[in-house]
Order: C-alpha cells, then structure tokens, then sequence
C-alpha cells in the first residue's frame, strides 16, 4: 500500500498534505505518529464528561491536527462538534446527535488506525 492509496482508503487529502508538510518523508512520518498522539481519544473522553469547554478544546485540537494531516473525515467531524460547541455559540444539536457525531468519529477513527496499521505492515 503506498501513502496515496492510505489516503483514499481513510477519507484522507493526499494533496492537501502534501500542500502543508510538502515532503512525503514527513508525511509518512506524521501518519505514523497519529493514532499515538491522544488527540481523538481526548475528545471521546471530553464526550463522555459532556463538559463543553473541554469538548469544544478537545474537538478544535483534533481539527487543527486532522486538517494539518489532511484526514478530511476525521477533520469534519471534529469541526462540528468544535463549531457546536464553540465558546459564544448557541447549541443547536440535540446531546443525542453530537453522541451521533462522536459514535461515527470513534469508527472513522478505528478505521483509520487499521488503515495505517496495514501501511505500516508493508
């Protein structure tokens, strides 16, 4: 599997990190990284607190390091859930539908963590 062909397979913009780290040295090293930074996992554990400034900081890390990976699913999600939650803003999800939108950022996580874990395997 090459990195491009990671990249389809999770919903990743292979072209867009390209864009950012420019090198796919760095991008094969980043990729390697992410399941072990605890950025998705924060905001599953913000999720179960239901402590909205820690979901919205949780959620905005996780978007900030997605886009930057450009793993455009991950990165979707995290921004609703950042923009529900955003310091200033109304709620307008039902607490039932942002736990809609952390259940799917836990399976699109899982995955992307097998995705490139059979990467990382070849």
């Amino acid at each position: 599997m090459t990195l491009q062909e990671l990249y389809q397979s999770i919903g990743g913009d292979y072209d867009q990190v390209m864009r950012i780290l420019r090198m796919e040295k760095l991008v094969d090293k980043h990729i390697r990284k992410f399941s072990k930074n605890g950025v998705v996992e924060r905001l599953l554990a913000a999720g179960q607190s239901k402590d909205p400034t820690e979901m919205f900081e949780a959620a905005h890390a996780m978007k900030g390091v997605c886009g930057n990976l450009g793993l455009k699913d991950l990165c979707d999600l995290a921004s609703k859930i950042s923009e529900e939650y955003r310091p200033g803003n109304a709620r307008k999800m039902s607490d039932e539908e942002v736990e809609q939108l952390l259940a799917a950022t836990a399976a699109q996580y899982e995955k992307t963590k097998e995705e490139i874990a059979r990467y990382e395997a070849i």
